[in-house]
């Protein structure tokens, strides 16, 4: 079942860019699974270790958010206001905000839904102002026929005067990189370079790229030299293993660990993300071997 699942249905099922649907059919694993650890789990401190709750969405967010603290695990990722005090209670944070509006393929590289879109992420930024939330994801949007600049100078119209606001409440937009190859076709920000081009047009402090592991190894590749020549424009890093999006242990080809060396060593002090779907029966025994592989 867990390998059916794509990010894009489960964020619909969770009320991210879409009406809220059902998790219809995915199996109730709270008989199965413990949901508690004996002892907090000791980890280096050399990586801030967050989650991406959709992939983990049949566990009661409160039963979670407990267990991902036993984990060792500092924040959750893809969070709605409604859920920030959940988490928040259990000593964690949102290390990356999202809503219902937030959309995939209704972004800013369309004139036509800057308006939505900045009326929109202005409440956004301000809840996250208030508690204390870094970040916020954006999206660019499909191509629909759009070329590469035409796409940047309307992203630029789009995000420059909420990136303004936002550096007024001290918080960062930050747009994620996704494959258009396999599970986002036509997204716009496909490609590391892009965002990047992105980056440098707008020329805030405040906007930076979530860097998609998984996602630039479909699409380009490269990935250690990538980040080591353009470690200044991420301060955002999801992972998951390639081909499948599944377990990010020696089943795949990424080499996570080296993976990890080089983004400490390009002195990044954010958040790396597990964002992976669990083929274990545990889940959360596999969330464990994730955070253990990329704990260097």
């Amino acid at each position: 079942m867990a390998n059916k699942i794509n990010r894009r249905k489960a964020l619909k099922n969770l009320g991210i860019g879409a009406g809220v649907m059902g998790f219809a059919g995915v199996p109730n694993i709270l008989a199965s699974e413990d949901l508690s650890f004996s002892s907090v789990t000791q980890l280096s401190g050399n990586i801030n270790h967050s989650v991406c709750r959709w992939c983990y969405a049949d566990i009661p967010l409160e039963k979670f958010a407990k267990a991902c603290s036993e984990l060792g695990i500092k924040g959750i990722d893809l969070l709605k206001p409604s859920e920030w005090d959940t988490v928040e209670k259990e000593g964690l944070v949102c290390s990356m905000a999202t809503d219902d509006f937030a959309s995939l393929t209704k972004g800013f590289n369309d004139p036509d839904n800057h308006a939505h879109l900045q009326e929109s992420y202005k409440g956004l930024i301000k809840k996250a102002s208030e508690h204390d939330i870094k970040n916020v994801i954006c999206f660019s949007g499909n191509r629909n026929g759009m070329d590469d600049e035409t796409g940047i100078k309307n992203c630029v119209t789009g995000l420059t005067p909420l990136l303004e606001y936002a550096q007024e409440h001290d918080v960062n937009l930050v747009m994620e990189l996704l494959n258009s190859k396999v599970d986002h076709p036509d997204y716009m920000c496909d490609h590391t370079s892009w965002g990047v081009n992105l980056a440098k047009a707008l020329n805030k402090s405040n906007f930076k790229l979530l860097y998609d592991i998984y996602h630039m190894q479909i699409m380009e590749g490269d990935v250690i030299r990538t980040i080591r020549e353009n470690h200044e424009y991420i301060n955002h890093y999801h992972t998951g293993g390639v081909p499948g999006r599944n377990e990010i242990n020696d089943s795949q080809e990424l080499n996570y660990p080296a993976i990890m060396k080089a983004i400490l060593e390009s002195g990044f002090e954010g958040f790396v993300a597990q964002e992976f779907i669990p083929t274990y029966d545990d889940k959360l025994s596999a969330l464990k071997e994730g955070i253990t592989i990329c704990d260097i």
